[in-house]
């Protein structure tokens, strides 16, 4: 068997054409489907990321694209890069597809995303066949009337458009109604579920209290205070941090008790996990935030951004983040997709793990860093929002991921963990020896301290690093709660010989 060391250490070119080293196909697999949201980056379109992804999916064993799609949908919170490793499996090795549908497929919202992917014949296929189509029959039995009827909310395509193609066999005479009414056709209104039969007669007289479906099925109607803050009320996690903002306009914070209720969700640290909520979404919440907003709101979004990054591990001695600010971080984290573009940047989520590093671990020295180290004063008693606030303001300029390991050379600064957020393009320090800048100045860094680590964390979908995979180093990809976890376990010593490709490897399906 080859050695797999020595050839995913084979030198190559990053996106920047300056020198790097190439992830072994597993590791490049995990690191485009926990970060890649198959919308255009800095450096590559949705056409290239998805190629990138599915030809990657064919290089591995199929056992271990399924856990990879797993890890990216349970651990990762990713939407389409787990939908189309399922698609991929459904032409590949349908028993695998079968074993981890219910796993990617978590939501409604979910099943439209597959769906699309499949039917776009990107996969290979555009007709399901007999065995998924079983499997997504299954989906809709293992479901209540009340959770399809909410998550009918959505086009391209619709469940609707589902239920046509799929055929699902209705298993009572409400969920045979309930087929009907969504499909448009004949069904029996005595026979619909309660909560549809609610809601249809709330349409007719919107007098009392809304029915508890997304409020997106009520906003067409004339809703008064009252009934938004009932909304309020109902709103799952996700759609309530969201939605601030309108529930503020339409005056629902004025309902006597209405911000307490909604400020104890917001920081509830069991809705944030049920949520699968990503840090950096609060931190969005938190800047975008109205400022005539009540104070116990906002307060509670500064709450829940340190729950969210809670599993920051306390580290023994000096330990140093490097949050890239330079000007391809500048791009939205999720991918350009026009007027729909997240407002978080590639920056923010770099700001967030450096200041959410600080509020732990006070000693710990933050070095921003482009073309060099960008000088910058953070207070670790500010809050974390403040902090990536601070961050995201400077920068700007060209990538160089050895500047900060360099002056900490320099200053010959001792420290048993170093951690690295960035795109991983780094182009200033480009060198003609054997190893990039950042592998030399690492080697220095490590004869002053001979049991350091160092954690590459990589936000963007990349095949490449500046830093070799070995036992002392680690490249992660994507950002969630779980990184935190995994930052642990390195600098711990306990992730096992692959660090999080092994992770993945031991993922149960």
């Amino acid at each position: 068997m080859a050695n797999k060391r020595l050839f995913s250490s084979l030198r190559t070119r990053n996106s920047e054409g300056s020198p790097a080293y190439a992830f072994d196909p597993k590791h490049a697999l995990a690191q485009y489907a926990a970060t890649g949201c198959l919308n255009g980056s800095f450096y590559a379109s949705a056409e290239t990321q998805l190629d990138e992804l599915l030809q990657m999916a064919h290089e591995v064993d199929a056992e271990f694209v399924a856990r990879v799609a797993v890890y990216s949908r349970e651990q990762a919170h990713m939407k389409d890069a787990p939908a189309v490793l399922l698609a991929h499996l459904a032409q590949r090795d349908v028993l695998l597809f079968d074993r981890i549908f219910d796993r990617v497929i978590d939501s409604t919202r979910m099943l439209r995303t597959f769906v699309q992917i499949l039917r776009s014949g990107v996969t290979g296929r555009r007709s399901f066949g007999s065995y998924p189509k079983r499997v997504v029959r299954r989906w809709f039995a293992r479901r209540t009337d009340d959770a399809l009827f909410r998550g009918s909310v959505g086009n391209s395509p619709s469940l609707a458009d589902i239920i046509h193609m799929i055929h699902p066999r209705p298993d009572s005479p409400a969920r045979e109604a309930l087929f009907g009414y969504l499909i448009n056709k004949n069904y029996d209104h005595d026979a619909l579920p309660s909560l549809v039969q609610e809601y249809e007669a709330f349409k007719g007289d919107p007098t009392g209290s809304p029915p508890n479906v997304p409020f997106a099925m009520l906003t067409s109607l004339p809703l008064t205070r009252e009934h938004w803050a009932a909304i309020a009320r109902s709103m799952p996690w996700t759609a309530l941090r969201i939605n601030l903002n309108t529930l503020l306009r339409h005056r629902a914070y004025e309902v006597d008790g209405v911000a307490d209720e909604v400020a104890a969700r917001i920081r509830s640290a069991e809705e944030i996990r049920r949520a699968k909520a990503m840090p950096y979404q609060l931190l969005v919440a938190v800047h975008h935030v109205n400022a005539e907003m009540p104070r116990v709101i906002v307060d509670a979004l500064h709450d829940a951004l340190e729950i969210a990054v809670r599993n920051v591990p306390k580290v023994d001695g000096p330990v140093h983040v490097c949050p890239d600010v330079s000007g391809s971080m500048s791009w939205p984290v999720t991918g350009f997709r026009g007027s729909a573009s997240s407002a978080v940047m590639c920056v923010d989520v770099a700001a967030l793990v450096a200041a959410a590093f600080l509020r732990t671990n006070p000693q710990a020295t933050v070095l921003p860093f482009e073309d060099r180290v960008v000088k910058l004063r953070l207070d670790p008693r500010d809050t974390i929002a403040t902090n990536a606030e601070k961050l995201r303001q400077v920068g700007g300029g060209g990538t160089n991921c050895s500047a900060p390991l360099a002056q900490l050379n320099r200053k010959r600064a001792t420290g048993n963990l170093v951690v690295i957020v960035s795109d991983n393009e780094s182009w200033v320090d480009a060198t003609d020896m054997n190893q990039t800048s950042l592998m030399m100045e690492w080697k220095l860094y490590k004869r002053r301290n001979p049991h350091a680590k160092l954690a590459c964390l990589d936000i963007v979908a990349n095949r490449t690093t500046q830093a070799l995979e070995r036992n002392d180093i680690l490249n992660l990809g994507g950002f969630s709660d779980r990184t935190f976890e995994i930052l642990a376990l390195l600098h711990k010593g306990q992730l096992t010989p692959d660090h999080w490709v092994g992770v993945i490897e031991n993922i149960e399906i």
